[in-house]
């Protein structure tokens, strides 16, 4: 999957994690998300895998062959923006490729995916991405 996705079309801090035939992971800004300042579950990460919507992106499944591929922002393992669902891999790696480039620039509302928001940790973000709270 790498040989699809360019990480030079990324948006600003998001780096290639891991990728492999049927999922790519993105991280942002690993450097700063190190399990240091923050706990390690606070690295905002994109997956883009094929599946169901309702399933956590894991190894490989016994998948339809009309599966779609999905794209998936998490803030923190349990919480997430919801999935979204594409025909074919190009277009999950286009919108990949896109929503990284908003979050980048503070036009993702990742504060609205909390019911209790770690405080230092989407400030943090916020400075990170330019986005006014």
């Amino acid at each position: 999957m790498t040989d699809t996705l360019e990480e030079a079309a990324l948006g600003d801090g998001w780096r290639v994690w891991n990728a492999e035939d049927d999922r790519v992971i993105l991280a942002y800004r690993p450097e700063v998300f190190d399990g240091g300042e923050f706990p390690a579950p606070c690295l905002p990460t994109l997956y883009v895998t094929r599946g169901r919507r309702n399933r956590r992106p894991e190894g490989n499944r016994n998948l339809p062959p009309d599966a779609p591929w999905m794209v998936t922002l998490y803030m923190e393992p349990d919480i997430n923006r919801d999935p979204e669902a594409y025909d074919s891999l190009a277009e999950a790696v286009e919108a990949a490729e896109a929503l990284t480039r908003r979050f980048a620039a503070g036009e993702v509302d990742y504060r609205a995916l909390y019911q209790v928001p770690r405080e230092a940790y989407l400030v943090k973000l916020d400075e990170l991405t330019g986005r006014e709270t």
